[in-house]
């Protein structure tokens, strides 16, 4: 089984940074793909930034070069340096790990998601 911890968010003025913090640990064999991604009220998740096998990463279209994501090498502790907020990034965050247990089971695993709001 995997675990995964989040830590960071809360409220912050627009123009503000932020950095969200998430680990996982337990059963890991191997990590694939980790990402962070977000959920505002009435909306649908979705992605933030990601990082995959190939160390490649992706942002979401509004991110707009203010986020950056990084992660150690072997893709258990990942983090999300936001700057220049704005209110539009006000949602719940949620870090996401894929990978495969030591007996070669695929895991499918997320934080329990942290409130980042932005607002004057």
């Amino acid at each position: 089984q995997v675990q995964v911890e989040q830590s960071g968010g809360g409220l912050v003025e627009p123009g503000g940074s932020l950095r969200l913090s998430c680990s996982a640990s337990g059963s890991i064999s191997g990590i694939h793909h980790t990402g962070w991604y977000r959920q505002a009220p009435g909306k649908q998740r979705e992605l933030v930034a990601g990082i995959n096998g190939a160390h490649r990463t992706v942002y979401g279209d509004f991110v707009q070069g203010r986020f950056t994501i990084s992660r150690d090498n072997f893709g258990t502790t990942m983090y999300l340096q936001m700057d220049n907020l704005k209110p539009d990034d006000t949602a719940v965050y949620y870090c996401n790990y894929q990978g495969k247990t030591p007996d070669l089971r695929d895991f499918n695993s997320w934080g329990q998601g942290t409130q980042v709001t932005v607002s004057s």
